[in-house]
C-alpha cells in the first residue's frame, strides 16, 4: 500500500513538473553539461616550480584540452620559473609545449618574471595581474597548484 502511494505521489510531481514548464514556455530544461564541454571555461594558475605539481598542473590543462574543454593557465609567483623545469620524469616543458600545440593559452606574471630577472617568451609571454583577474573572470572553474 505505502508502495502505491509514493508512486501516485510521484507521477502527481511529474504531472506538475510537465506543466510548469509548459506554462513557462519549456524554460525548464534538464540538460547534460558534459555533452559540450567546448562551452565549459577552465582557468588554471600555477604558483609552483616544484616539479611534480607544476607537471600535473600542465597534465590537468592537456587532459582537459583533449577532452573539448577551454583552458587557459596563468603562471605566477615561482610558477613562472616552469617553463626551465627538465627533472626526469617530470619534463615539465614538454608538457607545456604540447599544451600550446593544442591552441592552449599561457600567460606569465611580468612583476614575477623581472624579480627573478626573466622575460617572457613565445610560450610564456608577460602578462599582469589584470590579465590574471581577467582569466578568472572568464573561467567556469578556476584551479590552482
Amino acid at each position: 500500500m505505502k508502495i502505491i502511494k509514493i508512486l501516485l505521489i510521484c507521477a502527481a510531481s511529474m504531472i506538475i513538473f510537465v506543466n510548469y514548464c509548459s506554462a513557462q514556455n519549456n524554460d525548464c530544461k534538464i540538460s547534460n553539461q558534459t555533452s559540450n564541454n567546448s562551452q565549459i571555461k577552465i582557468g588554471i594558475i600555477v604558483q609552483t616550480k616544484e616539479p611534480e605539481k607544476a607537471w600535473n598542473a600542465f597534465r590537468f590543462a592537456n587532459m582537459a584540452k583533449s577532452q573539448g574543454y577551454d583552458v587557459k593557465v596563468f603562471l605566477m609567483g615561482e610558477g613562472v620559473e616552469c617553463e626551465g623545469i627538465v627533472q626526469e620524469p617530470f619534463n615539465v616543458k614538454e608538457q607545456m609545449n604540447a599544451f600550446v600545440e593544442q591552441d592552449g593559452k599561457i600567460l606569465a606574471c611580468g612583476t614575477c618574471l623581472q624579480l627573478r630577472h626573466l622575460e617572457g617568451t613565445a610560450t610564456c609571454p608577460i602578462s599582469t595581474m589584470a590579465d590574471c583577474v581577467e582569466m578568472v573572470a572568464w573561467a567556469d572553474k578556476t584551479v590552482s597548484f
